[in-house]
């Protein structure tokens, strides 16, 4: 995957992620209440909400690390986590779940970065191991890459000699080594210093302005406005509203959305 400075391009009408009425309990305690919203090639959704309002666990669930208690999501025309035999959905095994992750890029709000691992070997490390590239070929992508977030000269670096900024942009490459067909970005901002929230929100533009499709958990109402094709805005389990951001974010039709922008802007 290439970032470019090109203009955005348009969203495609045909859903690339789609989710129906997806249910999740943990214990007695519904986060997710029957969601039910589809993502075109090429979108850009931001999803909004309090903290608790299950937009990480809906984003957990879309690659299966969290299994769904009722619904189904369903990425490029395959269900995900599950196959259906008879009417009945079966849990695929580990193995089945991993190849269809390799189409699903996760950037999480800690970077979980290998700390014995230079930026170059995290990034290096799945494109090597999973996608069975030859070494020397992941290497030169990888450096492409890091100089794509703007890190050609810190390639040696470890973790812990990278700002929490720097830590960011390279889980960002070290996600998109993968060549994925989605993005999904929780919180991605949410652990760093203030001065450093800008260098990763220019690079997650740039990438949406290539034409990757992303979801983004993001409390960034900038970036949401500026960036976003689709809002949506939850709260206790549901989604609440949905729309383009010139819809929500200026004329919220629910007085919960505005009431949280309120708190936000």
């Amino acid at each position: 995957m290439t970032i470019t400075e090109s203009g955005s391009v348009q969203a495609s009408a045909e859903p690339l992620l789609t989710a129906r009425r997806v249910r999740k309990r943990f214990g007695k305690i519904d986060v997710l209440k029957g969601i039910t919203l589809s993502v075109a090639k090429g979108e850009v959704m931001c999803l909004l909400g309090p903290s608790g309002s299950g937009k990480s666990t809906f984003l957990r669930c879309i690659n299966h690390l969290e299994s769904v208690d009722g619904g189904r999501i369903t990425f490029d025309g395959e269900l995900i986590g599950y196959t259906q035999r008879k009417g009945a959905l079966h849990e695929m095994t580990p193995r089945e779940v991993a190849r269809q992750r390799r189409g699903i890029g996760m950037v999480f709000q800690r970077f979980n970065l290998f700390p014995h691992l230079t930026a170059l070997e995290n990034v290096t490390a799945a494109p090597i191991g999973i996608r069975k590239i030859p070494k020397t070929k992941a290497i030169a992508e990888a450096r492409e890459l890091l100089d794509q977030v703007g890190l050609a000269d810190f390639s040696h670096a470890h973790p812990a000699q990278l700002s929490g900024g720097q830590q960011q942009r390279v889980a960002i490459a070290r996600a998109l080594a993968m060549e994925p067909k989605l993005m999904l970005f929780d919180e991605p901002t949410s652990a760093l210093d203030p001065e450093l929230v800008g260098d990763v929100l220019d690079v997650m533009q740039k990438l949406a302005k290539s034409g990757m499709t992303m979801v983004v958990v993001t409390h960034e109402i900038g970036f949401a406005r500026g960036v976003a094709d689709s809002i949506v805005f939850m709260d206790e389990g549901v989604v609440v509203e949905s729309g383009p951001p010139s819809e929500i974010l200026r004329s919220p039709r629910h007085q919960r959305t505005k009431a949280f922008l309120d708190s936000v802007m």
